[in-house]
């Protein structure tokens, strides 16, 4: 594929963000009803995929670095990079299961080296998605053989858009910040229907809606150190902490009466409208990674939000817990330099993942764990001025379980296989460096 072909993709694929950032839903996922839905914790773009969500101290001199800041500074020339990921999911509790699935754009960055000590990077990614629909049917309290049907049906979700930048202090040192603007809109619905036996009047549907818009700022700062260790190993250690910070919104709350085709019966009605925040709390990463200075690595990654301090918008909805996440992965490229061989030229990822979810049905920790794999495949176009690099990664994970809890009610079980297609294309603009 010509560079300048690819680039017009790419660019493409930028322009198709500014319209559907809030499409970020990836299929039915029940959890997303609480809090501001799924959160993503900083875990990188397709090469982090395919090594299980790990990176904070793996530099790269290919791909955007913007999961760490600090490591900005490796960028070894303009990189422009974006990702399209897609879902399938199995979602079951004690009595029934769907299938859903969904694809998106996942993400768009751009960095750049202003100079020999300097790196910086813009983009756009998902912070949380909301996409959850579900019925439950129950019987009416004082009215034998009566039922009602509550219907909940949430969509949208916050995105981030962001400016960070790598700074070199000292050999071997790197610290990096990101400024990040937050905005997005959650729309969620709840439909009452109740059938009354014996009773032959028109089915009335009563609906709540509830509309937030959010739009605000957040900050994140990062650390690197890289260190020989061998005549061919070195170490990096690695740090970022995204900020605990306010969210603010302005909410509006409306209800209206629909038949069963959907019709409005009467006018909506307005029960709310006004301004308030939900605070999202800090996020802690640390990362230790080793590499050969050429063609592997192998990283560990540790994180732990703070969501116990977590406040909604309107102060409802369940007290939620602390998590900690891990993740080991690596990859490799069996000969880089390789002229007759190909495939030795292509990079080689996988890693695994567990984390703590916020949720704890029953007092009893729900957790999301998760197998990943992925492949960089290098056009052969490549030249010293330009490179591109299609990634593929893919993530086969389970969250949550089916047990059934002392309310007799059953927890969900979401079983999933998300794929990243990623493409990456490597200009040199400015200036040229290699890891140190």
């Amino acid at each position: 594929m010509d560079g300048r072909v690819l680039g017009m993709v790419l660019a493409g694929l930028a322009a198709m963000a500014a319209n559907g950032a809030q499409a970020q839903g990836l299929g039915n996922s029940p959890y997303s009803r609480i809090g501001l839905g799924e959160f993503n914790a900083n875990t990188g773009g397709v090469r982090q995929m395919g090594m299980g969500g790990v990176g904070v101290a793996a530099p790269n001199s290919v791909n955007v670095n913007e999961l760490n800041p600090a490591l900005l500074y490796y960028t070894g020339r303009t990189t422009f990079e974006a990702g399209y990921t897609g879902q399938y999911k199995t979602i079951k509790n004690a009595k029934a299961s769907s299938r859903s699935g969904n694809g998106t754009l996942g993400y768009f960055a751009l960095s750049v080296p202003l100079a020999s000590r300097w790196g910086a990077a813009v983009g756009l990614k998902p912070l949380s998605a909301v996409d959850y629909e579900s019925n439950i049917l129950q019987d009416v309290t004082g009215e034998p053989g009566s039922q009602s049907l509550k219907q909940y049906k949430g969509t949208g979700g916050v995105s981030e858009a962001y400016l960070g930048q790598g700074v070199r202090i000292a050999k071997g040192l790197t610290v990096g910040f990101t400024a990040s603007y937050l905005f997005g809109t959650v729309d969620e619905t709840t439909g009452t229907t109740v059938q009354i036996v014996n009773n032959n009047d028109p089915l009335i549907k009563s609906v709540d809606r509830q509309h937030t818009r959010y739009s605000d700022f957040s900050f994140r700062a990062g650390a690197h150190y890289r260190q020989k260790v061998g005549k061919s190993l070195s170490m990096n250690l690695g740090g970022v902490y995204s900020f605990g910070h306010s969210l603010r919104g302005q909410q509006t709350n409306t209800q209206e009466r629909e038949d069963m085709s959907g019709s409005l019966i009467s006018a909506p009605t307005l029960v709310g409208d006004g301004r308030g925040s939900t605070y999202v709390p800090g996020l802690a990463q640390l990362g230790l990674s080793l590499d050969n200075d050429k063609n592997w690595n192998i990283n560990l990654d540790v994180a732990q939000q703070q969501w116990s301090k977590f406040t909604s918008f309107n102060n409802n909805g369940p007290a939620l817990s602390n998590t900690m996440r891990v993740g080991l992965g690596g990859e490799i490229s069996p000969d880089p330099g390789s002229v007759e061989h190909y495939f030795q030229r292509v990079t080689y990822r996988a890693g695994i993942s567990m984390a703590q979810l916020p949720y704890q049905p029953g007092g009893k920790t729900l957790y999301d764990r998760s197998v990943s794999w992925g492949f960089a495949f290098p056009m052969p176009t490549a030249s010293a001025l330009e490179s591109t690099t299609l990634s593929l990664a893919f993530t086969y994970g389970q969250r949550g379980n089916t047990d059934v809890l002392s309310s007799g009610a059953s927890n969900v079980q979401e079983s999933y296989l998300r794929g990243q297609l990623g493409v990456t294309l490597n200009n040199r603009w400015f200036i040229k460096r290699r890891l140190q």
